[in-house]
Order: structure tokens, then sequence, then C-alpha cells
């Protein structure tokens, strides 16, 4: 009964019909398919501006994407209304309100700093991974200011406490004006898993569809099978629709060939005796006849470095013994990494249809990856021989300039 009155509680919510979101003043701004390079908006009409004019309007679009950075970084605490308009209006997947004040309350309740939101979420906090646009044209125009971002809350009202992810691009819509010189008078906010059309543009699809994806992000985890050791963390860039993009830190790792993976395991075992390798276990299995390769991660840079700590010197000095010549023990480096998941055993037709279909998903969302490749890596998360629903991964490496995380 609880997880009832959540859900329709949450859906009233978040289709705009309280007061706590939403002055129920619809945005009249028509609906197009936005391709995340940046239109130029007719936000100011004048003949070419004198170079000091143009200057100070440089300036000041530079000083709202400085604020908007800070903005993301403190989750909007606190937010600078001097830089939004009274009017300002926002539209995202599931909500549409206008002024500033129902503004800064929609932002202040995913925070937990309204009473509504502190009953509903906690460990809200978003990730800014650029912010674009805002050129000025030599006539007064600014172009649309892009941010990229991932989203996350949890929803402690429920008992199991799951935690939502979005990712996805708002599109900020500036003119010149107020106090500071420029001011946001309209954001779209679009999101990867629903907003994605074929090719990479973004396009608005309705509420519905919107609200289904966050209430399937709601749903308990039952019968998974448990996790071999702690999980290598990462940063997500995008959940898109069937697919994730992560960032990794760069780690150390072991890596044996293998012909049949209990064999690996039990080898990598042995080598890392002492220690607590993390998950996952990641295997390249090539095309060809070639050798199979098994790595284990061993530890991973800290935050802020891109270096990760020294290699435990057990498993140097395991790896230096002649019977141990063909294991490998090095540093991978951080890496963009698509992700695909699948539930069965990692058996070969499993993992190749799962990297051709993370393949074609990633081409259909506008990230530029080959049909194909000479090998197939996967991961795998669970012990070898373990009940229940299985976490599998299939792994494709992006290259910069690829995709639009590039660092």
């Amino acid at each position: 009964m609880r997880f009832l009155f959540f859900i329709s509680t949450l859906s009233f919510l978040l289709t705009g019909s309280s007061a706590f979101l939403s002055n129920n003043k619809q945005s009249t701004k028509q609906s197009t398919t936005y391709n995340g390079i940046g239109r130029t908006q007719i936000s100011y009409y004048a003949s070419t501006l004198d170079s000091a004019q143009l200057e100070k309007t440089v300036q000041a679009v530079d000083k709202l994407k400085r604020v908007l950075n800070r903005e993301y970084v403190s989750f909007f605490d606190p937010m600078q209304r001097e830089y939004y308009s009274d009017g300002v209006s926002f539209d995202d997947p599931m909500t549409s309100l206008s002024g500033v004040d129902a503004y800064q309350n929609n932002v202040d309740m995913l925070a937990s700093r309204t009473l509504l939101g502190k009953f509903l979420f906690q460990d809200g906090g978003i990730v800014l991974h650029s912010v674009t646009g805002g050129e000025v044209q030599p006539d007064g125009r600014i172009s649309d200011i892009i941010t990229r971002w991932t989203l996350r809350v949890t929803v402690k009202v429920l008992p199991w406490q799951p935690t939502a992810r979005f990712s996805g691009i708002s599109v900020y819509e500036v003119s010149p004006g107020g106090s500071e010189g420029v001011v946001v008078d309209h954001q779209t906010d679009y999101w990867d898993s629903i907003n994605i059309q074929q090719g990479g543009d973004y396009a608005k699809v309705d509420k519905s569809i919107a609200v289904k994806d966050f209430l399937n992000q709601l749903k308990p985890e039952n019968g998974n099978a448990a996790a071999a050791g702690v999980e290598m963390p990462y940063q997500l860039l995008r959940r898109g629709n069937d697919y994730e993009v992560r960032r990794y830190p760069a780690y150390n790792a072991a890596t044996i060939p293998y012909d049949r993976r209990d064999e690996g395991y039990d080898l990598l075992a042995t080598i890392t005796k002492g220690i607590e390798p993390l998950t996952p276990a990641i295997m390249q299995v090539p095309n060809d006849s070639s050798q199979k390769t098994m790595s284990w991660p061993l530890n991973f840079a800290p935050p802020g470095s891109s270096s990760p700590p020294p290699i435990p010197k057990s498993v140097a000095e395991t790896a230096q013994q002649p019977m141990w010549k063909d294991c490998h023990v090095g540093t991978i480096p951080s890496k963009v990494i698509a992700v695909g998941s699948f539930a069965d055993a990692s058996v070969a037709p499993v993992v190749r249809k799962a990297d051709a279909r993370l393949r074609e998903s990633l081409k259909r969302d506008g990230i530029t990856v080959s049909d194909d490749s000479d090998s197939v890596k996967f991961a795998q998360y669970d012990a070898i021989f373990t009940l229940g629903k299985r976490r599998g991964e299939v792994w494709i490496e992006l290259e910069d300039g690829a995709h639009p995380w590039s660092e």
C-alpha cells in the first residue's frame, strides 16, 4: 500500500499537476528537434553592435556559463536568481513550469531542501560534464548554452530506497538584460534514455514515456546473484536506451591467457592471493584462434589522480616467478566505455549477440563505432558458478572524438 500511495502521489506531482512543482502555466515555446549543437536564438533585435557592447555581452555570457558550472557543483545551493528572468520557463520530460519561484522550488525539492523533498528524496546530486554554446553574433544574437550532465536521486520513501539516474542535456535560451547583462529565459531538458532520436538528435516525447522510465528505475531488484567482490568505481556519463556510457579511472590489473574460464579464475586467484581483487573480471575473446585473456582489476586511481597506487607487492613478486611468465601485471589507462548488459550465462552466442546489439544502439544514437571488431570484450560480476540472476556486460571502448565526453 505504501508503494502504491507513493506511485500515485509521485505521478500526480511529476505530471505538473502539483503546486509544489508548477503553477500550471504551460510553456508556449514551440516543440522542436534539437541536435545539441546550439541554434542561435533571435533574442536581441539590433543592427551590428559596437565593439564595446559586443564585448560586454560576451563577458556576461562567459560569466553566466561559470555561474551554471557553480550551480551544478553545488546542486543549485544557492541558485543565483539574478541570472534568471522573472518569467523563466522550464520543460523537462515530466515537468513544465514557469516563474523563477517555481523553478527554484523544483530544484530544491530534488535536493531535499523542501518539506516534500525531505520526505521523498535523499542523496540527490548532479555531475556536470560540459558547458558549451553561448556564442554572441555581431548583431547581439546569442546561441543556446548547452550543459551535459548526469543526475542521481535516491527515493527514501520506499523501503528498498532505489536510486534513479538520468543523463542528458539542458538547453538554455538566453538574452541580454537583467542586472548581470544576460538572463536565462527558458530551459529545456532532454534525457538520453528517451529523447535521443535516430542519429543522435534530441526531441520531446510524451510525458507518459518519461514517467514510465522513472518508475521502472524504482522497482526492487530481487534474485540477483551475489557479486564476487567490490565493484570498481566509474563515472556514469550516459544512461541511454538499453546501454550505458561510463568513464573508468586508470587501474592496475593482472591479466592471463586462458582456455577455460574456471581455470582462469583459479590462476588469477592464486596470483592475487592475500589481496581483494575488484570486480568485474574482464575477458577478451578474439574472433580468430588467438589466445583469450582474463583480467582482474587490483586497484584504481583515486579521484583527482590520473595514476593508480603502486601494484601490490605480493602480486608483483608472484608475477615475476618463472611459472607465471604468461601473466602480465600493468596499468590500464582511463577509458570511456560503452556498456550493454545481459543476464544469461556468458557463453559465446549470448555475448556476441549482446555485442552486436550494443553496436546497433550506439550507431542509432549517433556514437561512432565499427560494425564489428577483431575481438569481443565482456565483464562478469558474479562468481563463475553461482545461482540467481547473473550480471554480465559487453564493453566497447570509445575513441576520443567519437563521443561528446572527450576531456
